[in-house]
This record gives C-alpha cells, structure tokens and sequence, in this order.
C-alpha cells in the first residue's frame, strides 16, 4: 500500500511527513505493512495518547509459536494552557482563521499561528513523543510503533481535529474558547441566527392569463394599425472617411486600372449612397 493511502488529505500527509522525517525508513517501511496487513487489532485515542494492541510475529527460530499481542502506546507532549491561549488569541484576531475554525474548517496555513508563537502543531522532533511498545525490540520505534503511526494518519485523515487533541485541546473546548472572543461572538451569533424557511407556492411558473385582443379585421391583425411613410428620408451621409482606401493611393501596387483608385473607389462609394439613382 502506497503512503498516500495513510495521507489523502494535506493534513494527514504533513503529519506522515513530519513522522518521517526523524524516524528511520526501514522501521517505517516495515510500519507501512503492519498498517496494511491489518496487524493492529484495536486502535484508541483518547487525551493526546494513542493506545494500540498490535500482533506480533509467530518465529520459532525464538520460541515464538503463538501469534503475540502487544501494547502500544504514543504519547504526544501537550501544549501547555497558557500557550493554548495565546494561540487562541492570535487565531481569533484572524477573521480568515476563526471563520473556517469555527466552521469545522482547517486552513491549510494553520501552523503560521502556532510558528508565530514558536510553538508547533505538528511534531518537530521525536522528543515531543514518548512511545512504548511491549514487544521485545529495544529498537524504538519498533514496526509496532511505526504501524500505529500509519493508522494515525489514516485517523487523521477522517478527523483533522485529532492534531489539536493530541496537543491537548479537545474540538468542543478550542470551538467553544474561539466561540467567546469578541469576534467569535460576532461569527458565533451569525451562524446561530434563525435560517430563514422557505415559504410554500402553488407554482414556480406563472399562470397563463387570458387577455382580451378586442374586435379587428385580418388585414389589421397582419398589417397593424399604422403604416410607413412612403417617402422614406436619406440616411444622414456618415462622417467617417475612408481612410484605408486614400492611405493606398491614386495607382497602389494591387491596380491595375487606367484611371485613378481613389477616384474609382468615390465613385463606387456615391453609386452606393444613391442606390444608383444617378445612373440612367
């Protein structure tokens, strides 16, 4: 299974990216297919701690003849309460954060507050995990720990907000602190107002009404009741010149005439006006 089935969204993919970038490939490679081989029998967070029961290997090369179970465990370091505020002060003076945040959204520049602050979201080093596994590998992460790492981020892919729980902040109580600053309130009061109801109609469309045409001859009804003049006025002469026609010249290089271009093309141009009225 390709890592991206771990990642679909940008979040899940940026949590998989930081875990990889301080754990080693061949544990992670070996993690992948714990994750895909469907070894992790059950799988809980709960107050930033992911608690896993991952089967083992059966090896009687070690004695091992029993498929084992293990327990797995992934601490993440919490971020304390005054930063939490801080954080949530910053994002609430952001109308672009607190609208998505508030709307169950996760701007894709969600870390820029906590970066500002100079604390991260996201895992930077592996000292902001303590893990543990049963298993005996003294290698941590063991494939155990790795596999759980997948499946975090497969988590993460259904629910975004874990990352904030897993740092310490439950949805309800980060929704509900933004909910309380003077702009959340504003937003909150907004998004709780009364949806307005649409009313019932008897019809999209408009009836068809009857109108009444009165009493006409068919002439009338083909022809109408007014008539044209007979004399109809010349259109006013335009007063744009011909200015394509005179750039050419009295013998462009294209004529092959005896007389004059110009005079040719003025003469054409009156024929036009007059409708021929001129020519016997």
């Amino acid at each position: 299974m390709a890592k991206a089935e771990f990642g679909r969204s940008w979040w899940s993919q940026r949590f998989v990216g930081a875990i990889e970038r301080f754990t080693d490939s061949g544990r992670l490679s070996r993690g992948r297919s714990y994750a895909r081989g469907n070894k992790v029998k059950s799988f809980d967070i709960n107050a930033g701690t992911v608690t896993a029961q991952v089967r083992g290997s059966v090896n009687p090369y070690f004695g091992v003849y029993k498929e084992p179970l293990y327990r797995t465990t992934i601490e993440f370091t919490p971020i304390s309460e005054p930063q939490w505020n801080a954080a949530i002060a910053f994002i609430a003076s952001k109308s672009g954060f607190l609208s998505k945040l508030m709307m169950n959204e996760i701007p894709e520049n969600i870390e820029e507050p906590f970066a500002t602050l100079g604390i991260h979201l996201l895992p930077q080093t592996r000292k902001e995990l303590n893990t543990n596994c049963s298993c005996p590998d003294y290698s941590n992460p063991c494939k155990h720990i790795a596999g759980v790492y997948y499946l975090l981020g497969a988590a993460l892919d259904r629910d975004p907000y874990l990352l904030f729980e897993l740092r310490g902040m439950s949805r309800d109580r980060f929704q509900k602190a933004l909910a309380e600053t003077p702009l959340g309130k504003a937003l909150a009061q907004e998004l709780n107002s009364a949806e307005i109801v649409p009313q019932p109609i008897e019809s999209y469309y408009p009836r068809p009404a009857l109108v009444p045409v009165g009493e006409s001859d068919l002439k009338t009804f083909w022809m109408g009741n007014k008539r044209l003049p007979k004399d109809l006025p010349l259109p006013v002469p335009s007063l744009v010149s011909g200015v394509l026609v005179k750039q050419q010249g009295d013998f462009p290089a294209f004529w092959e005439g005896d007389s004059s271009f110009l005079e040719t093309m003025e003469e054409i141009y009156d024929r036009v006006k007059t409708k021929n009225q001129s020519v016997l």
